[in-house]
């Protein structure tokens, strides 16, 4: 969510910029629609669009756009000759929608960040042709902000909350903006450091959980979004994963995995994936079968977690894990 972090740091300061969106493309371009890039006032850059000479491109236009205040469409075509120039192996078109962003839509975005706060899905509708710009923000419950809702998008406005990536319809920019995924880190060891540390960069909302406050703080996890600290079984009652969620089983031992993993096992989210050698998976999963676990959901549990790249290191497993967590994402969404 990193372009709109910052456009809500720099509306909070009063200051303007401009926000570049690929609202489609054909070909190999470096991303897909959807992609954002934010360029303050300063020329400082939040997110990407691809780098390279179509961002470079896009960076000089936006100040432009930040200067009159007018949306612009753009197309940018990577030929043979962009190829050669920036040692680029793509041979797509995008087509780039560059906004002005200022203080009048501060509301727009505050509303927006709030309902990223609480998990909700919002629609963005922004106004991408004609001299006029608006910019509305609809909230899952059908209240807007930033204006009245165009006529044209009313009646099918609950079917833009499914849609994936960015649509143009009657003149209007409509985009279904997510909650990033919400992903449980049960175990605060240093395997834990670095797997929410990755897992912040690549725009998951990170909860650790572990029963010892001496591991489980901000001096450890200064980048999770929410620390927890409580017996493993009891954390249950006020912080379950959701069916869209994402669990880590990464604790001290073989006896706080397996009062995790049964506990996760009872409303299963999108991704479990557990620590530990083939020996000790098959001990816990033989108890849990004891128990009436059946193995058909044992099956849908990563374990051994992570993408096997022969990882020995706290740092190279995490590395896996985020991989593989990236990889259920990208087939999810």
């Amino acid at each position: 969510m990193e372009p709109f972090d910052a456009i809500t740091d720099y509306l909070a300061h009063g200051k303007r910029g401009a926000l570049a969106t690929i609202i489609s493309r054909v070909g190999a371009t470096p991303r897909d629609a959807g992609a954002k890039v934010f360029i303050g006032e300063d020329g400082k850059i939040y997110g990407t669009i691809g780098g390279g000479c179509m961002e470079a491109e896009v960076w000089q236009h936006a100040k432009t756009v930040i200067a009159n205040g007018e949306a612009k469409n753009l197309r940018y075509s990577l030929n043979g000759r962009t190829v050669e120039d920036e040692g680029m192996i793509c041979g797509g078109t995008a087509e780039i929608f560059l906004e002005p962003v200022t203080v009048k839509q501060k509301e727009v975005y505050d509303t927006l960040m709030q309902c990223i706060s609480n998990g909700e899905r919002a629609i963005m509708v922004t106004k991408a042709d004609g001299p006029t710009f608006e910019k509305i923000l609809v909230a899952r419950h059908g209240a807007a902000t930033g204006g009245a809702l165009p006529f044209v998008l009313e009646k099918n406005i609950n079917g833009y909350f499914r849609n994936k990536g960015p649509r143009v319809q009657n003149g209007y920019l409509i985009e279904a903006i997510a909650p990033p995924p919400h992903l449980y880190i049960y175990g605060a060891g240093h395997i834990s450091q670095y797997i929410s540390t990755m897992a912040k960069l690549v725009d998951f909302y990170v909860t650790v959980i572990d029963d010892r406050s001496q591991f489980a703080n901000r001096d450890m996890f200064p980048e999770a979004d929410e620390i927890i600290v409580g017996e493993f079984q009891e954390v249950f009652k006020k912080a379950r994963p959701s069916l869209s969620g994402y669990a880590v089983i990464v604790t001290r031992g073989h006896k706080h995995d397996a009062v995790v993993l049964e506990e996760v096992l009872k409303q299963p989210p999108q991704y479990m994936g557990m620590i530990g050698s083939k020996r000790k998976v098959k001990i816990i999963y033989d108890d849990l079968m004891k128990k009436g676990v059946g193995k058909n959901l044992l099956r849908t549990v990563h374990a051994p977690i992570g993408i096997d790249i022969d990882a020995e290191t706290p740092q190279e497993i995490a590395v896996s894990i985020v991989a593989e967590l990236i990889k259920v994402r990208s087939n999810c969404v």
